[in-house]
């Protein structure tokens, strides 16, 4: 007998959206920060539609666990890049956070 192989999909990217807190849906979990705006929208229906979840909202993490990208004079602080898995992977996730302070020359936060 023959065994296949499952793929994974695993998309992580700057997308310029915040799915907000509170929010929980099918893709989403309770653990974004701020509130949701249009491209949030658009990134919740892609994973409704590819049945992907957020990883990054699943999680309940120290508010510098939290966000993404940071503004240049440090006073604003958001989630805009997301990690995104296949529903049917979404329980063997253990944990999606940041490390703030990692040595990489951005604004934004490694996931």
């Amino acid at each position: 007998m023959k065994k296949h192989r499952q793929e994974r999909l695993i998309i992580y990217k700057d997308f310029n959206a915040k799915v907000g807190a509170g929010n929980k849906s099918d893709v989403n979990g309770i653990y974004g920060i701020g509130r949701r705006n249009e491209r949030g929208e658009r990134l919740v229906e892609f994973c409704k539609e590819n049945s992907l979840v957020i990883g990054n909202t699943l999680f309940k993490q120290h508010p510098r666990r939290t966000f993404t990208w940071i503004s240049p004079d440090g006073q604003t602080r958001n989630q805009i890049d997301y990690m995104l898995i296949q529903n049917r992977w979404k329980t063997s996730l253990k944990n999606v956070k940041t490390k703030p302070g990692a040595d990489v020359d951005t604004d934004h936060t490694l996931l």
